[in-house]
């Protein structure tokens, strides 16, 4: 029997947890499960589905500790970020509770006598595809909302998420129906059996990985929404601060290794700008905090696994072996992998144009706005970008011609709020946005009802 383990990535030799992987037998049984639960969570009320769901957000909150403590084991968090991911966990379980209380359609004046109205309607059986970064917030912000529609829930974790999975969802099972919460540990294998078996389905990762389940999902004729990453930039104009500009983008490009779909990976320096801007990252790296994930002055931890060690060591390599220059970085202790920053590689380069999911970022330079809007929108990914400027119009002009689902001013490019809708295009989304209420929309689906006299 295939098995998934979990290793902390801090220190490899420690095991979290080694379970059998569900295998198709499994993740069929877990979607019938889920069924006939399904069944009588959408028969209840919308009281009833509040309580269960504040109920559950109790419990999550009762374990705040222990879960801060398992990120830290399993994905490397570090403990001020993971505190940050149980608690936003918490506040997307309250958030939803209440969500139940939005009006489930709407009432229309008919053409004609009668009634004309339309009515929201669960789907059934949620299947969710989950990543390893964030291994809290991302399964309940999409849990969350389903459940709240009156969906029931599968979720197939990433293997190196299993243990925060596993006991995120028997907290959260407590005050649900039996079955209506199920987790099947495994590989890619269980996640196309998934994509197969239930009725809407959404997923977060790589393209590669997204790409497959989207098409099998439209294949198979359930909605699918699909967020895929980003290759994010971050465009700092002359008269931008330019201190706290290098400040947010190192926070935004380094915090845990760049890890997250949504970490600064290009600086592009427009005009003057550009050699200040040089200096104050490289002080900023030389100030961000890199070390053990428990201590809570850290910023970077260790990369997830080896595997993602050797493919920074390579990016550093492969800069170098194509004119650029390693500005910062290159080298790593174990998972540790310095921050790299990089200058010099043409806007075609491979580095420039494809998300590389760690420690990583390039420095470009822009000889005017125009310039940085072309840069920043080219390549295949369209998730974030971030601006720093002091000018309102400059600002306002970013915010209208860059390609993304995101827009930061004078922002991180890295943080979202979960009431309002996340979601990227070209190929780092496929399908409706993420949280807020867009949510609700993607778990349901609408029906129109005609009522005539008798």
């Amino acid at each position: 029997m295939r098995s998934v383990q979990s290793r902390s990535p801090q220190q490899p030799d420690d095991i979290v947890v080694t379970v059998p992987a569900a295998g198709m037998g499994g993740v069929v049984a877990a979607v019938e499960r889920a069924r006939l639960a399904q069944r009588e969570w959408g028969g209840c009320r919308a009281g009833e589905r509040a309580a269960a769901l504040t109920e559950a957000a109790g419990r999550v909150y009762a374990a705040r500790d222990e879960l801060i403590a398992l990120a830290v084991r399993e994905v490397g968090k570090p403990v001020t970020e993971a505190t940050a991911e149980v608690d936003r966990t918490v506040a997307i379980l309250r958030y939803y509770a209440q969500q139940v209380y939005d009006p489930a359609g709407a009432v229309h004046e008919p053409t004609g006598t009668g009634l004309l109205y339309t009515r929201r309607r669960p789907l059934g059986v949620a299947g969710l595809i989950t990543p390893w970064n964030f291994p809290f917030a991302i399964p309940l912000w999409k849990a969350a909302p389903a459940l709240a529609a009156g969906n029931a829930v599968v979720l197939k974790p990433a293997p190196q998420a299993t243990a925060c999975a596993m006991r995120l969802f028997e907290l959260l099972a407590g005050p649900l129906p039996d079955g209506l919460v199920e987790v099947v540990p495994g590989h890619a294998s269980e996640g196309q059996v998934l994509t197969s078996t239930t009725d809407v389905v959404s997923f977060t990762g790589s393209v590669q990985a997204g790409t497959v389940v989207a098409a099998r999902a439209v294949t198979t004729g359930v909605p699918v929404q699909a967020e895929m990453g980003g290759h994010n930039p971050a465009i700092v104009l002359p008269d931008a601060d330019l201190d706290r500009a290098a400040r947010h983008i190192v926070a935004a490009a380094y915090g845990y290794a760049g890890q997250k779909c949504t970490a600064t990976r290009r600086i592009i320096g427009v005009g003057a700008a550009s050699e200040p801007l040089r200096e104050a990252l490289l002080m900023a790296i030389d100030e961000l905090p890199c070390g053990d994930p428990g201590d809570p002055k850290t910023m970077c931890g260790p990369v997830i696994d080896d595997v993602a060690r050797g493919r920074m060591l390579a990016a550093a390599r492969e800069a170098r072996q194509s004119g650029g220059t390693v500005l910062a970085g290159g080298t790593a202790s174990d998972n540790l992998v310095a921050p790299i920053l990089v200058g010099g590689l043409s806007e075609g380069h491979a580095l420039a144009r494809h998300e590389t999911f760690g420690p990583f970022c390039l420095l470009q330079t822009a000889a005017d706005v125009p310039t940085a809007v072309a840069m920043a929108n080219s390549g295949a990914y369209g998730l974030v970008s971030a601006v720093y400027t002091a000018d309102l119009g400059h600002a306002l002009r970013f915010v209208e011609e860059l390609g993304t689902g995101l827009v930061k001013v004078n922002a991180p490019s890295t943080g979202v709020d979960f009431h309002l809708p996340f979601g990227g295009v070209k190929a780092s989304g496929y399908g409706p946005p993420e949280q807020g209420k867009a949510a609700m929309d993607f778990y349901t689906t609408v029906r129109t009802v005609t009522v005539q006299p008798g």
